[in-house]
């Protein structure tokens, strides 16, 4: 009888012990699925390196920059029509609107340096403006005057739009308004439905490499197929892509509204929102491989960081504002950040991409420009006026990394003063450039805290 007795309790420990594992595994997975690990495909580095170098060292500086007056002012144009499609709606909640700023609150150093660009181009018009009237008297006239030369150059260095990946909006125009980054954080609006799947819809299955084979679905928080069957080239395009697109979901459940009453209104992260568009099993798997493409993405603009180094190490050039004293702490605190980001010893390898001098690669390098060139367009499609400003500025900051990556002879020949025909960033490219880093940057370090939140209600 004890014998039974013995054998009954040792099968119902064995039962409990089995389920005690097997729950115990579905924990572990379900922390799996956040907790990436290992390499990643194309590079060299792991994601623990990723996580530590971004978290532990880069993180504060970036955010501690992009606070300072010269980056937190973004002059942009958010009433250009959709080029490409005419029923497009505007979002009617108020957390979709922009509160532009007033002239007298720009610091002076900024608006000045807007009208020196206004004055250079007046100087060009009325260049082209003489030619023409020379030309219809039949006068010949080869002679310019040194400030004419120097107008030219320097109008030219910042309108050439044959280097340029993305849809640069006219600061001039006068639809082009500043606005405070600070003041209109990236965060969810209520902006959903169709209207938004329909912009990600269009750069998906209109503008990125992809085979034919791949049919991705027009919600895009549903499962994709990937990017098996591309080419090194065109999976990075793609990648970097979906790594945009999940860095600006991460921002959208990292600042939900969570209340909203007529006291109080409380943003904070919704881990259902995070789970829904990243938990490996309601995603079908799809969830870790958009996290990891965001770490893919980290390294391109890392990178690019790295490379633009000696654009800004000149003598000659500043941060300006008008604030001496903060200019040159900005100045320094900007060349630390660059050498930290060169000090990254797994860097991503751009020379991998289009290697070779021949014909394809040369054709492949231009239609990978045109491909992000069009999705940059499409951004002023967006019906959600903040999401339409934070999707053009980091559109735009991605656009300068990879102009940076691909203009790696120009940026070595930069004269050590003066400006340069061949290589120039303006204003609106360098605030552009660290935000959106800055952005990419606080979307890993956001991975951490969810991973630390969906701990606690395991």
């Amino acid at each position: 009888m004890l014998t039974l007795v013995l054998l009954l309790l040792s099968c119902v420990l064995s039962a409990r012990c089995k389920d005690h594992q097997t729950l115990k595994r579905q924990v572990d997975e379900q922390k799996c699925s956040y907790q990436l690990t290992g390499y990643l495909d194309d590079c060299t580095c792991d994601i623990e390196t990723i996580q530590d170098f971004n978290n532990k060292k880069l993180f504060p500086k970036i955010q501690e920059l992009l606070e300072s007056d010269y980056f937190r002012y973004y002059k942009v144009n958010l009433k250009k029509p959709c080029p490409f499609w005419s029923d497009s709606s505007h979002c009617g909640l108020r957390d979709c609107a922009v509160q532009p700023c007033e002239p007298n609150e720009i610091p002076a150093g900024i608006r000045s340096e807007s009208l020196k660009y206004t004055m250079e181009a007046n100087v060009i018009s009325q260049h082209d403006r003489d030619c023409e009237k020379a030309e219809k008297l039949g006068a010949v006239n080869n002679s310019l005057s040194e400030e004419t030369k120097q107008a030219v150059l320097d109008w030219n260095r910042h309108d050439d739009s044959t280097d340029n990946f993305c849809e640069v909006d006219d600061e001039h125009c006068p639809d082009a308004e500043y606005v405070d980054l600070l003041l209109n954080p990236e965060r969810y609006t209520g902006y959903k439905g169709p209207e938004a799947w329909k912009i990600w819809n269009s750069i998906y299955e209109e503008n990125c490499f992809k085979p034919n084979s791949i049919r991705r679905p027009f919600n895009p928080l549903l499962p994709g197929r990937g990017d098996e069957g591309l080419c090194l080239e065109k999976r990075s395009f793609y990648r970097a892509v979906s790594g945009l697109h999940t860095s600006i979901n991460i921002h959208l459940s990292a600042r939900y509204l969570l209340r909203d009453t007529w006291y109080e209104r409380k943003w904070g992260h919704n881990i259902t929102e995070f789970k829904q568009r990243f938990d490996a099993q309601i995603t079908n798997g799809e969830g870790p491989r958009r996290l990891r493409n965001l770490y893919f993405l980290y390294l391109i603009e890392l990178r690019a960081l790295a490379k633009v180094l000696p654009f800004f190490e000149r003598s000659t050039f500043q941060l300006y504002t008008g604030n001496n004293a903060q200019d040159t702490k900005n100045k320094k605190l900007l060349l630390e950040i660059l050498h930290l980001a060169k000090s990254f010893p797994f860097p991503f390898d751009e020379h991998s991409l289009f290697a070779g001098e021949t014909k394809e690669a040369e054709n492949l390098k231009e239609e990978f420009r045109l491909h992000f060139k069009n999705i940059s367009r499409i951004m002023d499609c967006v019906g959600c006026f903040k999401c339409r400003l934070w999707g053009k500025l980091q559109t735009q900051g991605l656009g300068t990394a990879l102009k940076i990556l691909f203009s790696e002879k120009q940026i070595k020949n930069l004269p050590e003063s003066g400006p340069s025909q061949r290589f120039h960033l303006k204003r609106q490219d360098i605030v552009a450039l660290l935000n959106a880093f800055g952005r990419i940057s606080t979307s890993i370090q956001e991975l951490q805290n969810f991973t630390e939140l969906l701990e606690t209600v395991q």
